[in-house]
């Protein structure tokens, strides 16, 4: 009888905040003779499986990598249809999300949206707010570099018009400006696709998680694979700067 993951996860130690990069959609489609469309349109059934999991092993945020500030430079059609298929699954998915108690957030340049897109998104983020099982967060027309830059211009300008004291600043004050002000620090990044790279995505929040790249396509993504990813995590010893010793001790 095959072993269920989720029956040996440690429930003591799942990582508070999981990230993941979806990545490989395009090239799902291309193996199989599609248009890229075709990937995007099948991924939607990974983000149900990742969603699911989470909630299954208790993961109290989620992030999802689904559109950055490079994806505009994507052919029209394409954007057109990531677009088109975030609408419909905003109106589709929202009944799902009140009914597992799940709350979304979303972070990024969400003024870039299409005004429709932007409107369904803040009504799913108003009308989950009160949920209190996993937190969705979702990154769109997101870019880490260009939410770094434009804190340091926050605050830089709070600092000229003497709001802020330069001595103040510090690695918590600098968090609080960050569009994930309110979420904790990423505990487990994973990247589908066998790609390696972080892409421009949560570099500051990251700085301490584990990283785990799959070499499969993100809509070949399940349930199983994120049990994996979890179960991975808790065989490392997470020492932030120490040496093991200090963390036994």
């Amino acid at each position: 009888m095959e072993q269920n993951l989720l029956d040996i996860i440690d429930k003591r130690n799942v990582p508070k905040h999981i990230a993941i990069i979806m990545d490989g959609n395009g090239r799902w489609a291309k193996s199989r003779g599609e248009e890229r469309t075709y990937g995007h349109k099948n991924a939607i059934s990974a983000v149900r499986n990742a969603i699911a999991a989470c909630a299954k092993a208790e993961v109290e945020y989620l992030t999802l990598y689904t559109f950055s500030t490079e994806n505009w430079n994507r052919p029209e059609d394409e954007v057109t249809t990531l677009m088109t298929l975030l609408s419909e699954s905003l109106i589709k998915e929202s009944d799902e999300l009140i009914s597992k108690e799940i709350r979304m957030h979303v972070i990024g340049e969400i003024n870039q949206l299409p005004e429709l897109v932007k409107e369904q998104l803040m009504n799913v983020v108003d009308i989950t707010k009160n949920n209190s099982k996993t937190n969705l967060v979702l990154a769109l027309s997101y870019g880490s570099q260009k939410e770094i830059l434009n804190a340091v211009k926050d605050i830089a300008k709070e600092v000229k018009e003497g709001k802020v004291e330069l001595d103040s600043i510090d690695e918590k004050m600098f968090e609080n400006y960050l569009y994930t002000k309110n979420i904790p620090p990423v505990d487990l990044l994973i990247r589908t696709s066998g790609e390696v790279r972080i892409s421009n995505f949560l570099l500051w929040q990251i700085a301490y998680a584990e990283l785990q790249f799959l070499d499969i396509y993100w809509p070949d993504f399940t349930e199983e694979d994120l049990f994996q990813c979890i179960l991975n995590y808790q065989n490392k010893e997470r020492r932030f700067g120490k040496t093991s010793e200090q963390i036994i001790n």
